[in-house]
């Protein structure tokens, strides 16, 4: 059994090189395609959370990213942050309906009358792909 895992993962490896710790761009590529593929056809393959991981891993190191990542770093926090998200996406209070409720309740959560539950920041952290600490103060 030993033996059989070693000789899969290393066929894995080899079939999937940002699996091993490739830095290359082609890999990085290949491994995209291939975790759109398996999202599409076969969306319960457990490559999915090996592939997310180095593929989120590369996307943090790797030097094209980094004006990209340096941006989400510096964007401003819980509330300020939604408005600049807002901002950027051209969103209305009334398109955050799913993420937080009605426009008069997003309304009061951006004049700081009522604060963002952690549903909401789990939901806004999902529709924006941040991470949720970018909106607790």
């Amino acid at each position: 059994m030993i033996a059989e895992a070693i000789e899969a993962s290393k066929a894995l490896v080899k079939a999937v090189p940002l699996l091993g710790g490739s830095t290359s761009t082609a890999d990085y590529k290949s491994a995209l395609e291939l975790i759109d593929y398996l999202f599409e056809h076969d969306d319960e393959n457990p490559l999915i959370e090996f592939l997310s991981a180095k593929i989120e891993s590369y996307e943090r190191q790797h030097a094209d990213f980094a004006p990209f990542n340096q941006a989400v770093e510096n964007l401003p926090r819980g509330v300020e942050a939604l408005r600049q998200l807002m901002k950027d996406y051209g969103l209305k209070q009334s398109e955050l309906r799913e993420e937080i409720g009605g426009k008069s309740l997003v309304s009061q959560i951006l004049s700081g009358k009522r604060s963002l539950t952690v549903e909401h920041i789990r939901a806004l952290a999902v529709r924006f792909n941040v991470p949720t600490s970018l909106f607790i103060d």
